[in-house]
């Protein structure tokens, strides 16, 4: 799952994801920012909480620990769609439906709006090709609340079966360089 990019001056800086899916959104983002920077516009990352209107009294740190509660929090689940099996998964509804029991919303309408403030700050992550469109932007909103759309908690152990490395084109090619700065991130 490692990735080269090259910057102007040459300098060739590797990236290794945990998985597949991680890498793929690396990419997709990098491409995004180079776009806009090659197009001669700024480019910055816009702040959820101003861009949706955020209330300041939500706090999307405090709200993801109370979704992650193992007795209160979403239940994760094995998911099966188009012959692939999601582990450690769980609904758009479901997320939707925990929030409007939590009285964290008044709505689903709400709730799809701060659903979308989480999955943007990283604290969800869309599984499967349903969510992963959404967020692409091939719907009227990133955070879908169906029950065929598929999310998961980034530190949860998520995995895919069924998935072949058959269906990525990988372009091989030698690493060579010198390491400037080696670690690893650890799970909280």
């Amino acid at each position: 799952f490692v990735f080269k990019l090259t910057a102007a001056k040459q300098q060739d800086h590797f990236f290794q994801a945990a998985y597949l899916d991680e890498r793929d959104a690396w990419v997709r983002d990098i491409k995004k920012a180079i776009h806009y920077i090659d197009g001669g516009q700024r480019f910055a990352r816009k702040s959820t909480r101003k861009s949706i209107r955020l209330p300041e009294t939500i706090n999307l740190s405090a709200l993801y620990l109370s979704m992650k509660d193992p007795e209160k929090g979403i239940k994760e689940f094995k998911l099966e769609k188009d012959k692939k099996v999601f582990n450690h998964c769980f609904t758009g509804t479901s997320v939707i439906d925990w929030l409007v029991s939590s009285n964290s919303i008044r709505n689903r309408k709400e709730g799809l709006m701060l659903a979308s403030s989480l999955l943007s700050e990283g604290y969800l992550q869309p599984a499967g090709d349903t969510s992963k469109a959404a967020v692409e932007g091939l719907s009227d909103t990133p955070f879908l609340d169906l029950s065929d759309a598929f999310y998961y908690f980034p530190d949860s152990g998520f995995f895919c079966e069924g998935n072949s490395s058959d269906d990525d084109v990988v372009l091989k090619e030698e690493f060579r360089g010198m390491v400037v700065k080696q670690g690893c991130l650890l799970k909280q």
